[in-house]
């Protein structure tokens, strides 16, 4: 039966029996006109307090931190770096500068799955942290091009280990009524990650061999999310996977109180199948569990082709052609970053993932749409400029508010526990591969087919995402496991 993060903690909801689909679409109509008011109801009658999880979430996301400040600690430095170690000018080495982590990010989620269930999810996050306090350390000592691009391969690893773990730990800690809202405080982290990581870079220009320090600053957050560990609770869920009842009932007691461990408990103990055996790629692939993980991936897959990481790593170039400075263009994307993921918190709980991911998408559509309407040849200059620098701040905003944090927090509410790690692995190594490709080919496209052929590709894909969103996504705020088990996996 299936484990949906948070779901596990949601101690106070009733059980519902098992119902035929058709049964089951007459239920959901009829509680999705009383969601509220069953909402109101249960929240007046005893959540847990979420005092006691908030700090366990907070070390967490410095994982998440680290992983916005790492992809933009060279954005600055960059030309500065090229000229200390030799090799400015030399395009090919900038690159790699730059996306040597993106090679180790793919490497090190592609294990997260297994390390997260075998070791547990608290010592992957310390492990996570160790190669990015090595790398960071081996990139502020570099003396030449390989030193450097090895501390970047090895802050990759733990780049793309600790994201997929932080999605997974804080579903299966945090009380069901603030589980959206904890999940977006995984994607406010990473905007102030790149934002910090693009305030500390801006003395490089005139501070020789400043980027050092950019290096050596980052293994802060990192050894405190490593020692932060040893004091946060484990996941009572991976304890019990284990076998390791007394225990799971500890970290119960101090995630949510004593007076909600047995209903906690008990709430496992329903949902258990008892599945102890290994989890194969080919069972994610083609088992009974391929529709979800379709669905996760197929959500990852739209959300990188939807041109997201082509704006975030050439905004400074669409800008500049229009008249703005590089370091305007940093400002204004991190603060239409950051604000859409602050509205993506406060509306993750009250609007559902569902929704927010349907306007995201199609709010996204429209501004690329007024970026292709600014790339016209047509278009007078002075409307071309708010057309492409308004949609391309639009278009960030409205990522942010849903087709950014919802894809982390809805996985892990739809996988059931028992491959929930590796599938989230897997889906993450689909974002890693589909970014790495749109990274590399986006300027050549852009040269070979011209901005206005391009921008449309980006909308109609943003407008096939609205479709599958509406089709195969499920709204699972305040939804029970039996729920979604019934809306994902019926019986056969």
């Amino acid at each position: 039966m299936i484990k949906s993060g948070l779901l596990e903690a949601e101690m106070n909801f009733p059980t519902y029996k098992r119902l035929n689909s058709r049964d089951y679409s007459e239920t959901m109509d009829m509680e999705d006109n009383s969601g509220f008011l069953q909402n109101d109801t249960w929240q007046e009658s005893g959540n847990p307090s979420w005092k006691r999880s908030l700090p366990h979430v907070l070390v967490a996301t410095l994982t998440s931190f680290l992983f916005g400040y790492h992809l933009g600690v060279v954005n600055e430095p960059l030309e500065s770096i090229s000229l200390d170690l030799g090799f400015k000018g030399n395009t090919i080495a900038e690159g790699l500068v730059v996306s040597t982590c993106l090679g180790g990010a793919f490497v090190g989620c592609a294990f997260s799955g297994s390390i997260a269930d075998g070791f547990g999810r608290r010592r992957a996050f310390q492990l996570s942290a160790i190669p990015m306090i090595l790398g960071a350390v081996m990139s502020a000592m570099a003396k030449t091009l390989q030193g450097m691009l090895l501390g970047r391969l090895l802050v990759g690893t733990g780049m793309g280990l600790g994201p997929s773990v932080a999605s997974l730990y804080v579903a299966e800690i945090s009380p069901a009524f603030v589980r959206g809202t904890y999940g977006s405080l995984i994607q406010i982290a990473t905007c102030l990650g790149l934002m910090a990581a693009l305030v500390i870079g801006i003395p490089s220009k005139d501070i020789a061999e400043w980027w050092r320090m950019c290096f050596w600053l980052s293994t802060i957050p990192a050894a405190t999310l490593a020692l932060g560990m040893i004091l946060c609770a484990e996941s009572p869920i991976w304890l019990h996977k284990q076998g390791r009842i007394s225990d799971a009932e500890a970290e119960f007691e101090k995630l949510l109180g004593g007076s909600h461990v047995q209903s906690a408990m008990a709430e496992l103990e329903k949902s258990d199948r008892g599945d102890t055996e290994g989890v194969k790629l080919i069972e994610l692939l083609s088992g009974r569990h391929s529709r979800v993980v379709f669905i996760g991936s197929a959500l990852y897959a739209l959300q990188q082709l939807s041109g997201i990481n082509a704006v975030f790593y050439f905004s400074s170039t669409v800008f500049k052609s229009v008249g703005v400075p590089s370091n305007l263009t940093n400002v204004f994307i991190g603060i239409s970053n950051l604000t859409g993921s602050v509205v993506a918190m406060t509306l993750m709980d009250k609007l559902g993932r569902k929704l927010l991911l349907f306007w995201s998408f199609l709010g996204m559509a429209v501004s690329m749409g007024m970026q292709v309407a600014g790339a016209s040849a047509y278009m007078p200059k002075a409307i071309a400029f708010y057309l492409s620098v308004g949609g391309t701040l639009l278009f960030v905003l409205t990522f942010a508010v849903g087709a950014g944090p919802v894809p982390g927090l809805l996985l892990p509410e739809i996988f059931p526990s028992r491959i929930r790690a590796k599938a989230i692995a897997f889906c993450m190594s689909v974002h890693w591969v589909f970014n790495f490709f749109v990274g590399l080919l986006f300027l050549r496209l852009l040269e070979r087919l011209g901005p206005q052929l391009l921008y449309t590709i980006f909308s109609t894909v943003c407008l096939i995402a609205v479709a599958f969103v509406k089709k195969n996504v499920i709204e699972t705020k305040g939804r029970t496991l039996q729920e979604i088990e019934i809306a994902f996996l019926p019986d056969e």
